[in-house]
């Protein structure tokens, strides 16, 4: 009883999502920390050991301060979920997620005597191959020895969001920065029925830069946090882009905005392009508009099919059909089970449109709902969890909450806890 108690007392959620680190336990309350999920591995020499002393890597807030000029970035700055997946050999994003993990355990690591570790739940992407169960393993046994953890456990993302949903039968549409994962989930993952797509918000920020170009801010297009930071700040997602673009050409007052950068004096106004605004959201949901082939011509990257292990995750396919081909590989008569909650989850779902405009422009659940209308699906229920990028790590903290020490690791299930004390 005691052991349980404790396991409750000390559980500890991670969720390494393919932009943001999202971690704390179960005593943090509502939301989780969040920090970058990458790493810088800084030049080594004099001046860094004057400077603070020299590391191997930094994590966390810190990176910011060691970015410079911007120069070798693409050497030193390494995000080690892009994909969702690590390469076996790939060194380097290894020691970014055992810093990460090691960095954030040691903030919540309380003093005094009685503490032996946390019960720590991570949580990655569902088509994530099982040597990255292994190698996760063997660094939470490393810190198992440095008196940060006691046990420990992987959740698949979407499995995650469906635990904090209550949901035993249902479609998670987990999509974040990398990619999209459309997960069938009766009592567990079905995995054969997992669709993944090649596209999430790292597109949404690809098509925001050229659209800066666009409107005479090629300089700011080059910085990827402030490309990011205005999608999420002026990008609409249309209810029909034909429509919304007529309206906003016709109405350009309507759906001007001007947004300062915070922390700076420049202004952006996106004057007669602001109608280029409802691309940002409509590339998220469907790349297949003829406008975007203007893009892909003067040499936007184009999602492509992309073959990672035994997984294809589709480059061009709309929303509405990756959930429909997922949906369809399960048995029939589990089907209306799925469609009938459909909970979408995620950072790229946090579009809220202005009340002014919502005429033609919509949120995430309303335009899936509109999509999948359009492809003849009917007695569905779409819903966007409730603040959707915390929804993996809330799951995390009921999975760790709920689940018994006395249910211990197996390798054919993918659950249990391992014990590493």
């Amino acid at each position: 009883m005691f052991e349980e108690d404790y396991r409750r007392r000390y559980t500890f959620g991670c969720d390494f999502g393919t932009s943001d680190y999202k971690y704390g336990p179960i005593t943090i309350g509502e939301k989780p920390k969040v920090v970058e999920n990458r790493g810088y591995f800084p030049e080594k020499g004099v001046l860094a050991e004057i400077l603070g002393g020299s590391r191997d890597v930094v994590v966390g807030s810190e990176v910011t301060l060691f970015l410079g000029s911007g120069q070798d970035l693409s050497a030193r700055l390494v995000y080690p979920m892009r994909d969702g997946v690590i390469s076996r050999g790939d060194e380097r994003s290894w020691i970014v997620v055992r810093e990460l993990l090691r960095k954030s355990l040691s903030e919540f690591k309380p003093s005094g005597i009685g503490f032996k570790g946390f019960y720590v739940v991570a949580s990655i992407s569902s088509i994530a191959p099982l040597y990255m169960y292994e190698k996760i393993y063997d660094i939470m046994g490393e810190l198992a020895g440095e008196g940060l953890v006691h046990s420990s456990t992987i959740i698949p993302q979407p499995l995650a969001v469906a635990i904090a949903h209550k949901r035993t039968a249902c479609v998670v549409v987990e999509s974040g920065h990398g990619n999209t994962q459309v997960a069938p989930i009766s009592k567990a993952p079905i995995r054969s029925a997992v669709v993944a797509l090649n596209r999430g918000g790292a597109e949404a920020n690809s098509i925001t830069a050229e659209v800066l170009k666009d409107a005479g801010y090629g300089d700011i297009a080059r910085e990827e946090k402030i490309v990011r930071l205005v999608k999420e700040k002026i990008g609409l997602v249309p209810r029909d882009l034909d429509a919304a673009i007529s309206f906003a050409r016709s109405n350009v007052k309507a759906v001007s905005t001007v947004f300062t950068i915070p922390g700076t004096r420049i202004k952006l106004d996106l004057g007669d392009y602001s109608w280029t605004r409802f691309l940002i959201g409509e590339y998220v949901f469907n790349p297949n508009h003829e406008i975007f082939q203007s893009y892909f011509r003067r040499g936007m990257p184009k999602p492509e099919d992309t073959r990672i292990g035994d997984v294809v995750f589709y480059g061009m396919l709309d929303m509405a059909e990756v959930i429909v081909r997922s949906v369809e590989k399960c048995p029939l008569e589990l089907q209306p089970h799925l469609y009938s909650q459909i909970i979408l989850s995620g950072g790229n779902f946090c579009w809220t449109p202005p009340p002014e405009l919502s005429n033609v422009a919509c949120d995430a659940q309303t335009k899936v709902a509109l999509m999948l209308r359009e492809k003849g699906v009917e007695n569905f229920n779409v819903m966007v969890s409730p603040e959707p990028q915390y929804a993996v790590w809330r799951g995390c903290i009921v999975y760790g909450y709920a689940l018994p020490t006395s249910f211990e690791w197996s390798w054919e299930r993918l659950e249990g806890w391992f014990h590493h004390r």
